[in-house]
């Protein structure tokens, strides 16, 4: 295959395997409980339903405001830890900074069924960039919980850059998060490789901004809102079963 000067990443479900509930009501009993702690009292139920009105308020309102900026359809990502500090200030409570992070880190914890990395992740990064190959993080996530991850699984120092879409306010597939992507570390896409395990955001995302990409099917993977014909002209590589030592191979084969 073609060799590549750098190698975006998408993060979970392409190097990291994990499963979360959100909707177990012993996560909410539990937070619940940690928001008493500190003088915002809630019932489980009531503050499920609550911070689900926050979630999808907040992303009302940042599409209204992108739509306005792009002619195009936007793809908004709230930082969720706004979610956690209205939570407190509904029931007159004013949090700080450090309170609201951490609030929303335990939310994450205790929704949390397992996190881990796949086999032969770390050795893939490492091995790329001992090649002299750049290698970037370009993620739809929470910088409040994947920053922590990142180092937890110990692979934050193996990337020469890293992406969170909360910082940005969008989200792959728009475009913008490729372009900061491009800006912030002078790459040129058509010397790049979008990997990734989602169809409709990683590689339709790299598409249209002239990026080739590869596609890993993992058993995360959502499926894909794109008809066969769609998907089938989209990405330039495929692999149909995740293997990242496989991948590492293909990805610097030289024949």
């Amino acid at each position: 295959m073609k060799q590549y000067r750098n190698y975006i990443f998408d993060l979970y479900g392409t190097l990291v395997d994990i499963r979360t509930d959100e909707t177990e009501r012993k996560l909410w009993e539990h937070l619940s409980l940690f928001y008493g702690y500190y003088g915002a009292r809630y019932e489980a139920e009531e503050l499920h339903q609550a911070y689900l009105a926050s979630v999808q308020g907040k992303e009302k309102a940042l599409s209204k405001e992108h739509a306005v900026q792009y002619a195009h359809e936007a793809y908004p990502e709230i930082p969720i830890e706004e979610v956690f500090r209205e939570l407190y200030e509904a029931k007159g409570v004013s949090p700080n900074q450090q309170l609201t992070i951490h609030t929303g880190q335990m939310f994450r914890a205790y929704s949390t069924k397992y996190i881990r990395i796949y086999h032969y992740a770390k050795e893939l990064l490492a091995t790329l960039r001992e090649a002299g190959r750049g290698v970037y993080l370009l993620s739809n996530a929470q910088r409040i919980f994947t920053e922590y991850e990142l180092h937890y699984l110990g692979i934050h120092d193996l990337f020469d850059g890293i992406l969170i879409s909360s910082d940005h306010g969008c989200r792959k597939p728009d475009e913008r998060f490729y372009r900061i992507l491009f800006d912030r570390y002078g790459l040129q896409p058509e010397e790049s490789l979008m990997i990734g395990n989602d169809m409709d955001t990683d590689i339709a995302g790299a598409k249209q901004v002239g990026m080739d990409s590869f596609y890993i099917h993992s058993a995360i993977s959502p499926r894909s809102q794109k008809t066969i014909e769609e998907t089938d002209n989209m990405a330039d590589y495929v692999m149909s079963r995740m293997n990242l030592r496989m991948l590492c191979g293909r990805l610097l084969a030289t024949d």
